[in-house]
């Protein structure tokens, strides 16, 4: 049964944000997000039918896994964030482990949770979020940077970010402040992306019902991949 969406909790945390932040602040974060909505989906970005880009990235314990490994042959929902110290990260990979974990495996399909983060940030993430699906760590994007989604924050943000006591760079297990824009793929089990939605601007996400979808969509013709829907930006 869904309960809030995660566009509801979104809009929460916003009138809380109104209520603390300071106007330039949130003046920042504001001209960088209509930025992002205005550049859009950036050229590139693999459609249905392509491989899903593979690398070894580190499990919550600083140990090697593939992720053709992770995934353990069976279809996957892959959703890539931005770290553990995005509010917006955290309601969706709750909303995700309260109203999607028990459906995928039912079906039997990997949900995996990837961001550029050190391993001990995805540790807090699981912990914090009492999360029981798989939770890596992305060291330099490099799947990410092979499926064109990567952005970073504006100076503006960057200087916004700093005044609320946030440095990007030192979460990034490569000291960079380069993340993924939130991205939902679903693979087949061959590891073949069957749908892709991105969300350019971060403050929405994918929702339960939309993942969902598409896999009842890829069950009911499954030799045709999905066009990937519009990013709820």
């Amino acid at each position: 049964m869904f309960t809030q969406t995660i566009a509801d909790q979104v809009s929460s945390l916003h009138e809380q944000m109104a209520a603390h932040a300071s106007k330039e602040v949130l003046a920042a974060l504001s001209s960088e997000q209509a930025a992002l909505i205005a550049h859009g989906i950036p050229a590139g970005v693999p459609g249905p039918g392509t491989p899903l880009p593979d690398a070894d990235l580190l499990d919550v314990d600083g140990k090697l896994i593939a992720l053709s490994v992770a995934r353990q042959n069976r279809p996957a929902v892959v959703v890539f964030y931005r770290g553990a110290w995005c509010p917006y990260c955290n309601i969706t990979l709750r909303t995700y482990q309260a109203q999607l974990a028990a459906e995928l495996a039912r079906r039997e399909v990997q949900l995996i949770a990837i961001s550029p983060q050190r391993p001990d940030g995805s540790l807090s993430m699981l912990d914090t979020n009492s999360l029981t699906f798989t939770v890596l760590s992305d060291p330099g994007n490099q799947i990410a940077g092979e499926l064109r989604i990567l952005t970073a924050p504006s100076p503006a943000a960057v200087r916004a970010q700093a005044s609320m006591g946030l440095d990007v760079a030192e979460h990034n297990a490569d000291g960079t402040n380069v993340i993924p824009m939130p991205t939902v793929i679903v693979v087949d089990a061959d590891g073949i992306i069957r749908w892709i939605d991105v969300h350019p601007n971060y403050t929405s996400r994918t929702e339960p019902e939309q993942i969902l979808a598409a896999l009842d969509s890829l069950r009911a013709d499954p030799g045709h991949p999905d066009e990937a829907p519009p990013s709820a930006t």
